[in-house]
């Protein structure tokens, strides 16, 4: 190893010796290799600043005096040796010349002065030291003939020398400065195609030198000399003071920044990881906790079930119940049971007019319909108006307009086309993917075209729009033309000119020659995107058309390692303005937009043999959405049909084929349809009069709902009716108001409880979930109301039709009169007589029973803990949606996510001092400024999920000021005295104009005075730090200058989940929280000022970080006047109030724990349908329960048997087969949404509910349910097989009554 310094330089001195030496024979201290200018440099065809080669000079260096070293203290401080020996090997032609370019570099490098310094010092010593022969060899000069005849010789190439160390110190303090604009690298422009990622010390120097950046005026071979090594001939190494990027430059000046300068950052913390997964041991601790929980509960009931087996022994039957509440309870029952009796036998007799009257009264509140206003945009549906992500983009959209709309284009190559390797002269060897080929930029230029040449006419505005009327244009934001038009492509590298994309040039790199082409100019671009001029003999611009950069990860995708060429996917972005949906505009972009989706499917045709093409536009989401909706109406209508149909051949009781048309009731089933759709639509009407408006959701479940609830009621009323025997003397008004006095309790009861459950539930702050409350609470309330009148108008109609042996719809024919023969044909209720319930209750299955639904519930509750919450794009779509092959390879090959503002609100001083460093990053600012703990965050992806930091206004600003540059002048004499001059202007009047006369903070006075200049500076060449564009729309301002809101734009990382969006929004706030407590300590501050995260996903996603807990609190709501109305309507019947609350929460574990097996998400929709389930399982268990807790058999099994048959067979028939047929017809929506949430889930809601009012209840009230009302012996007689649930209950006799 140690022979290493020495055969560096045996190497060396053999490039010295293949040199002409002859061009700088002398290397000595003092003297010079060139010096004065001799014109430009005739191999420089294309040159981005005026710039001069130096004439060949091998003598001592000069004197420098006057203006001469004035300028040298200015610009090369560190070469000033005194006022008389002062001496250079520059004149001041040159000098001017290096401070131009000294200036360009420090629009970008002069936030890091110790950077700045070391730079300018690598020129300042190249042109100017009084040492340059020491370290500089000239290889190649040219002879110049000048206008008198004397002849020249311009250097047009030398050989640098410089060791290893200084060169590496010089990088190092350089290779971390940040550019603010556009969140990366400064070393991105300086170093060609490496970029930041790739770029080393000989690489950055390389692109220094290379006469074809556009910017060196002659060929420079920087030779980096190991460590301890001389070169040989005289030439030694330049080796100066270097200023580590921590250093201060002086003690009147600060280091450089932690963004720019690793090592002045403080040591930051790692954030937590997250808390690792709850574990006893090896095992899932939520799983070990749930087991115990049902080993516990298991052990219990068997306990229980043991000591009441030897009770039993000693007591054979149970006492009946005595007692205050057991008497007040009767009385209750007793007292509703006469008002609905009474009821009932009235409406019996009048029903005409009580018919016309309960429609007089739906279709007058349905008449509220035509106001009726549909919801469909989803930021009303599922953000709260009040809710902080509202507010927040409310307050974002008056400062700085709604977020910018979006069309993309994804092209990637079929599998077909292979990949190949470009053997490039300049740069190497390199892959290209197959999509990455001449003929398919081809294909993507022939669509941009079209595009950009694509017009619409808008009927409502009498006239035609083009693209030109519509994009973003950030240079030209007042008149754009189509080239000012914000449009990302990878073509853009090529200004989206055919002609640049066919260049091709002959280059010669070394002694090696060849052909340079698109390739070439594509792979320096993808490297250094913010160039103005490639190296290759191409000489090609990488910014885009309309003058902004396209960055690689922008313009392509799904390539392995920053391998840019190795793209599988070109993604081609416009970029279009928003505009609210009030301003005329709104509807230009809408047709723009759809003529964009036109050219697109087109294209997509027609190259679907070789290229796979996905796009979007910014309406296709709801356009897809109410696509799919209307589509699903066919199925949605079939699906009523079959539930209308089955209510209507189900409710009839056939005795003979002869009176099949005689008791047939499809005219009694349809009038009962359409009470149940009267109660909908009344409670629409009603609601939309209120003004309260209401969507597509709630018209797909709203519907279902109040279908099962108001079928139940019409299977138990009229299957009771035709059950019951009339009595002797009895009437059939009276026959009709006694059965309505047996079953309007239990239909008061579970109506009652479903109407608070909904009203409750409509304390949810969700909108949809609000609405959907309220109008389901109206409509299962208008449709008890409406059944206990116009219903029963209809059945006393009926019945009266089926006396007098009517056939059923056409009621003016029938046959001879005569009652039924017998009973009806039946087959659930002997089914459930003689074999189910036997077999349910048997002693030995009853305990089964209860284990295993104990063991679903917790197994349902360990799985809710797993359930996902969220609502990803993909399951909105339907099947056939185009966006869902967007959505896909936008997963697949997008490299970054979405932008987001971190925005700062009124009562922040930007203008002084304190304030502006605790907001800018570099140099003299604020560790813990606002852009710094974002760069710090971006460290931490997977915690933060910001990939790219902030860009800053502020630091750009300070970047501007600084007095080197040229970017802020003013002119000093003439007629525009005072006012702005552009760094592109050469007008006498802006020389020393420059607004700050050293570099410092400027005073309040001057930041309030030169902001506006800057937000409206176009970026130039000269000046790149011009804020139009970039941040011109970044600050809101009012009349007076006051900073009422700004904002600093970072990038997420790939987002691809909604549980990952909800994570970056819940991280990006408790970042903006910290960064709020530090700004408020800055003096001045309001205390109410805040900084906030802003993107256009957050006001979507920001549900799910309360849509649990909200969910738990409106189920919980919807639960407690359950178990509230059944105790007070069950006669303060304790038990059988608890065994409702219990049957229904298990239903409700069962129905979640399923949804993670499903994969059902859990979200805003499965919230509203987990709510309509709660009144469905009212349907499912109150009215057993009710059954239950009014039977006067003695035991309580023989109670829950009772129950069972009676009331099993008309909620199995009324709800659940009900649901179940109109559920089934949904698997074949084309919306995904509606096969997850509405087929798959409400088939659970159906199942688990039946399940457990017909088989876990009974067995669960035949354990626990209460005692007896009265004894047998108390009775006239037990309900027999054909009598209603009240018939034998002494209440209806008033013994009851005289007890109490």
């Amino acid at each position: 190893m140690a022979a290493s310094p020495v055969l560096a330089g045996v190497v060396l001195g053999a490039l010295l010796a293949l040199a002409t030496p002859e061009l700088t024979p002398i290397h000595r201290a003092g003297y010079c290799a060139f010096y004065n200018e001799c014109g430009r440099n005739p191999e420089v065809n294309v040159s981005l600043v005026s710039s001069k080669v130096p004439c060949l000079y091998n003598g001592p260096a000069k004197l420098a005096t006057g203006a001469l070293l004035k300028l040298l203290r200015s610009v090369c401080p560190e070469l000033v040796r005194g006022d008389n020996d002062t001496r250079v090997c520059c004149t001041l032609q040159q000098l001017t010349a290096l401070q131009v370019s000294v200036a360009l570099s420090g629009t970008v490098l002069a936030r890091c002065p110790s950077c700045s310094r070391n730079f300018a010092n690598l020129y300042c010593n190249n042109i100017c030291s009084p040492d340059q022969s020491l370290f500089t060899n000239v290889t190649r000069m040219v002879n110049r003939t000048k206008v008198l005849g004397v002849q020249q010789e311009a250097v047009v190439e030398y050989q640098c020398f410089y060791s290893q160390r200084y060169a590496d110190a010089a990088f190092n303090s350089c290779k971390d400065v940040r550019l603010p604009a556009t969140g990366g690298y400064a070393i991105d422009t300086m170093c060609g195609i490496y970029g930041a990622r790739l770029c080393t010390t000989q690489r950055w120097l390389d692109f220094q030198g290379d006469k074809n950046n556009g910017l060196a005026p002659l060929q420079i071979d920087f030779q980096l000399v190991p460590n301890g090594t001389q070169p040989g001939s005289g030439i030694e190494p330049l080796d100066e003071r270097v200023w580590g990027c921590s250093e201060a430059l002086s003690a009147n000046q600060q280091p450089c920044s932690c963004q720019d300068c690793a090592e002045s950052c403080p040591a930051v913390p790692a954030p937590p990881d997250p808390a690792p997964p709850f574990r006893l041991g090896a095992v899932d601790g939520a799983l070990v906790i749930c087991a115990v929980l049902f080993g516990f509960f298991a052990l219990v009931f068997l306990t229980a079930l043991m000591c009441h087996g030897r009770k039993k022994k000693k007591k054979a039957a149970l006492a009946p119940r005595r007692g205050c509440a057991v008497c007040l309870g009767a009385s209750s029952h007793l007292f509703l049971a006469g008002v609905f009796r009474r009821w009932g036998t009235l409406v019996a007799r009048h029903p005409v007019p009580v018919l016309v009257a309960a429609a007089v009264v739906a279709v007058g509140l349905s008449v509220g319909m035509v106001t009726l206003q549909l919801t469909t945009d989803p930021v009303e549906l599922w953000s709260a108006p009040g809710s902080q992500a509202r507010q927040e983009k409310a307050f974002y959209d008056e400062h700085f307009g709604p977020f910018m709309r979006t069309c993309q284009v994804i092209v990637t190559a079929r599998d077909q086309r292979p990949g190949a390797t470009y053997n490039s002269v300049v740069l190497g060897a390199k892959n290209f993917s197959g999509v990455l080929s001449a003929e398919v930029l081809e294909v993507l230029l022939e669509l941009q075209d079209q595009l950009t040449g694509a017009s619409v006419w808008v009927e409502e505005e009498g006239r035609e729009v083009t693209l030109q009327d519509i994009c973003y244009a950030p240079l030209n934001p007042s008149g754009p033309s189509l080239a000012d038009c914000c449009i990302n492509s990878v073509t853009q590298y090529f200004q989206n000119n055919r002609t640049h994309l066919a260049m091709e040039a002959t280059q010669t790199v070394g002694k090696e020659t060849g052909t340079v082409d698109w390739h070439d100019h594509l792979i320096y671009c993808v490297n250094s995107p913010l160039s103005f001029k490639d190296i290759t003999a191409l000489e090609l611009s990488c910014m885009a058309e309309y003058g902004g950069p396209v960055f690689p990860y922008i313009a392509l995708g799904g390539y392995p390692d920053s391998e840019y060429t190795q793209a599988e996917a070109l993604i081609v972005t416009y970029s279009l303005n928003n505009f609210p949906r009030s301003d005329p505009r709104h509807k230009w972009v809408l047709s723009w937009e759809q003529r964009f989706l036109e050219v697109v499917r087109d294209f997509q045709r027609n190259h679907s043999q070789n290229l796979s093409v996905s796009f979007m536009a910014e309406r296709s989401l709801e356009d897809e959405i109410n696509r799919t909706t209307g589509e699903d109406i066919p199925v949605f209508a079939v699906s009523y049909l079959v539930v209308f149909a089955y209510i209507a051949l189900a409710l009839g009781e056939y005795t003979a084929w002869r009176r099949v048309l005689v008791e047939s009731k499809v005219t009694l089933a349809l009038g009962g349809i359409a009470v149940v759709l009267g109660a909908v639509f009344a409670s629409m009407g009603f609601l939309a009069l209120l003004g309260l408006p209401s969507s597509l959701i709630i018209l797909e479940v709203v519907p279902f709902l109040v279908l099962a609830v108001g079928a139940d009621n019409i299977f138990i009323f009229v299957q009771e009716y035709q059950q019951s025997q009339r009595e002797p003397g009895e009437t059939r008004e009276q026959h009709i108001g006694r059965v309505l006095a047996q079953v309007a309790p239990s239909m008061l009861l579970c109506s009652i409880s479903e109407v608070i459950c909904f009203l409750l539930g409509a304390l949810s702050s969700m909108p949809a979930v609000r609405t959907f409350a309220l109008t389901a609470s109206v409509a299962i309330a208008f449709d008890f109301l409406l059944q206990m009148s116009g219903f029963v108008a209809l059945l006393a109609l009926d019945a009266r039709r089926q006396e007098a042996a009517r056939f059923d719809i056409c009621c003016c024919c029938g046959t001879e009169k005569g009652g039924p023969t017998g009973p009806g044909l039946r087959v659930l209720r002997p089914f459930l007589n003689h074999f189910y319930t036997p077999l349910l209750l048997h002693r030995l299955i009853r305990p089964l029973v209860v284990l295993l639904f104990l063991f679903f519930s917790f197994a349902g509750l360990y799985l809710t803990l797993h359930v996902s919450v969220g609502l990803d794009q993909e399951i909105a779509m339907p099947e056939d949606s185009y966006m869902l092959q967007y959505f896909s390879d936008m997963n697949q090959y997008l490299p970054v996510g979405v932008p987001t503002y971190f925005v700062t609100t009124s009562g922040y001083n930007f203008s002084s001092t304190e304030g502006t460093n605790a907001i800018c990053s570099s140099a003299g600012c604020d560790d813990n400024s606002l852009t710094q703990m974002i760069q710090y965050a971006t460290r931490f992806p997977n915690v933060s999920y910001l990939a790219i930091p902030a860009t800053s206004w502020v630091d750009d600003f300070l970047d501007w000021l600084n007095p080197t540059g040229r970017c802020c002048r003013i002119h000093r004499v003439g007629n525009l005295t005072g006012q702005f001059c552009p760094s592109t202007s050469n007008d006498i009047s802006c020389l020393l104009g420059q607004c700050l006369n050293a570099t410092r903070r400027p005073t309040v006075e001057e930041f309030e005075r030169f902001l506006p200049w800057f937000l409206h500076d176009l970026p130039t060449l000269q000046c790149a730090k011009g804020g139009l564009g970039a941040y011109d729309t970044a600050v809101s301002m009012d009349a007076n200058g006051t900073i009422m809101a700004s904002r600093f734009m970072a990038y997420q990382r790939p987002l691809r989940t909604s549980q990952e969006y909800t994570a970056a929004l819940k991280a990006a706030r408790a970042l903006a929280e910290n960064i709020t407590g530090t700004l408020r300590q800055v003096p001045g501050t309001d205390p109410d000022f805040r900084v906030f995260p802003y993107t256009v996903t957050y006001v979507y996603y920001e549900q799910y970080l309360t849509v649990v807990g909200e969910g738990l609190f409106t189920l919980a709501l919807c639960l407690v006047p359950t178990f509230l109305v059944s105790f007070v309507l069950l006669g303060m019947d304790l038990r059988s109030s608890i065994a409702t609350l219990i049957t229904i929460t298990m239903i409700l574990l069962d129905t979640v724990g399923i949804m993670a097996l499903w994969d059902i998400p859990y979200n805003a929709v499965a919230l509203i349908n987990l709510v309509a389930a709660v009144g469905i399982s009212v349907e499912f268990v109150s009215h057993l329960t009710c059954a239950f807790a009014h039977s006067t058999k003695p035991t309580r099994v023989e109670r829950a048997a009772e129950a069972t048959i009676t009331m099993g067979s008309k909620v199995v028939a009324g709800v659940a087969m009900t649901n179940l047929p109109g559920i089934v017809v949904l698997a074949f929506a084309k919306a995904q949404l509606i096969q997850i949430f509405f087929f798959r889930l409400n088939l659970i809601i159906t199942l688990a509910g039946l399940a457990h009012g017909l088989v876990f209840l009974p067995v669960l009230l035949s354990y626990m349910g209460p005692s007896p009302r009265a004894t047998p012996g108390d009775s006239k007689g037990s309900a027999g097989p054909d009598t209603g649930l009240a018939l034998g209950n002494p209440c209806f006799e008033g013994s009851v009554r005289q007890r109490c």
